[in-house]
């Protein structure tokens, strides 16, 4: 019953998500570690704001100190990206974070991290699957309490050494002397005391709404998605604040609301950051993006004599491949991104910084820098569906649209069709769009881009009606 999709596993909690399952998911780690000889690393593993989260933390642990494995357990709820972080500087094999990310609260998982930090690829959760296939019950384990005073089980809490990480990198004296303002919505989250110590400590005024910890976010997604930032939106306006930010459940992702109250999503983000590094930075390279992220990252990209890379869904291919051509940013439409010599995987805590770093050193506000950078690269309008839809019709589905590759019929000409990720159709006016399976809810995607948000939304439509759902 635990299978692992594009965010790790995640699975309704009481239903899927349970001692006995977290425990299996445990012992076959501790297998698979002592297998490749890594047992002897330890392991690092955290957890977020959600119910559960913290008692499943502590039930892999008993699970892994049993089996000899030593874990140092971050006691404190804490960004995704701090465990990425960790892995990363302590060159350890793997690191756990207990989260289901942006998912609605009746959800929880686990992530799991590979060396490097990265997200784990296909080939180790099979890997992991296969394991857990072999676990014989019940799982044995020890006390917390024994497991603590032998040190198999040690309570850290790093988070000055993941700020102090980001801070080595931000140009801090710039940050002092804009004078800047910004609103910060952690959505009941984790991302408060990480960003709000940045910002402080480079002289920014910071004020927090929805900084409380509440297991059902509010009654809404902790998702920085547009429709659920409307007090995000008037808190900007109403304060006069140079920028608001908003931040997931974990805060490895971002969504931003700019001076003039207009929201920004993950491809707007990317196309600002993109840029920035290239002018600002100095840094020079291609792009990475999964194949529902805008186009415009292609023409940006062309204009500085580089190129982007097209990847599917899911982080890990975002990072591996800007490994292999030496990207400097990579990021997906969900709202993740990272930076060329940061951590391997999505930060949320970084990329807020590094837009304040941004406003502060080109001395323009956020609005006019994006309406610049959209002028360059041409109007794109991109369109997100989610469509619930019964289990039974999924094989159908799969049958009609990868296997007999059947489509609509849409009013404009086909350049060509890729599957290499459900089923993405490229038209010949530059246009797109995709339809494919969510790894992380039982949803069936539809993603538009056009020139205008009514072809998008066309497109969408063409698709939806098409599929009868």
């Amino acid at each position: 019953m635990i299978h692992f999709g594009t965010g790790g596993w995640r699975a309704i909690i009481g239903d899927e998500f349970t001692k006995e399952n977290i425990q299996i998911f445990a012992c076959a780690l501790a297998q698979k570690m002592k297998d490749e000889k890594v047992d002897n690393q330890g392991i690092i593993i955290g957890y977020d704001r959600r119910f559960l989260s913290k008692e499943a933390m502590r039930w892999i642990s008993e699970v892994l100190a049993f089996n000899g494995i030593k874990c140092r357990l971050v006691n404190k709820s804490c960004p995704t990206p701090v465990i990425m972080y960790l892995v990363q500087r302590d060159e350890l094999a793997y690191g756990l974070m207990i989260t289901a990310s942006h998912n609605p609260a009746l959800y929880n998982g686990i992530k799991v991290f590979t060396k490097g930090g990265k997200d784990a690829d296909v080939e180790v959760t099979q890997n992991i699957e296969e394991y857990i296939s072999k676990v014989e019950l019940p799982v044995k384990h020890l006390d917390y309490q024994d497991a603590l005073d032998s040190k198999m089980i040690e309570e850290i809490y790093p988070i000055n050494d993941y700020i102090d990480f980001i801070l080595a990198d931000i140009d801090s004296e710039a940050i002092k002397k804009a004078n800047l303002k910004i609103a910060l919505d952690p959505m009941y989250g984790v991302s408060e005391t990480a960003i709000k110590t940045i910002m402080i400590t480079c002289r920014t005024e910071v004020e927090t709404i929805h900084g409380g910890h509440d297991t059902l976010f509010g009654g809404h997604m902790p998702a920085p998605d547009e429709m659920l930032m409307d007090e995000l939106t008037t808190f900007v306006k109403v304060r006069n604040c140079d920028l608001g930010i908003a931040t997931d459940g974990d805060a490895d992702r971002i969504g931003i609301i700019d001076d003039t109250g207009r929201y920004l999503d993950a491809n707007d983000i990317l196309l600002l950051l993109y840029w920035y590094l290239m002018e600002y930075r100095n840094m020079k390279g291609p792009v990475v993006r999964n194949l529902c992220t805008t186009h415009s990252l292609d023409e940006l990209a062309k204009q500085y004599g580089q190129k982007c890379y097209e990847v599917p869904v899911g982080f890990k291919w975002i990072s591996s491949k800007m490994d292999e051509v030496n990207a400097i940013i990579g990021g997906e439409s969900s709202g993740g991104m990272t930076i060329q010599g940061r951590t391997k995987g999505k930060d949320g805590v970084y990329a807020a910084a590094l837009l304040v770093e941004m406003i502060a050193k080109t001395g323009k506000s956020i609005s006019k820098l994006y309406d610049e950078i959209k002028s360059r690269c041409g109007h794109r309008e991109i369109v997100s569906k989610a469509y619930s839809f019964k289990p039974e019709l999924k094989e159908s589905f799969i049958k009609k649209i990868m296997e007999d590759k059947m489509i609509p019929e849409f009013d404009k000409k086909i350049d060509h069709i890729s599957y290499m990720d459900g089923c993405k159709i490229y038209f010949e006016d530059d246009s797109w769009v995709s339809v494919r399976f969510s790894g992380t809810e039982p949803l069936l995607r539809i993603f538009a881009e056009a020139k205008s948000l009514k072809e998008a939304e066309k497109i969408c439509s063409i698709w939806a009606d098409y599929l009868n759902i």
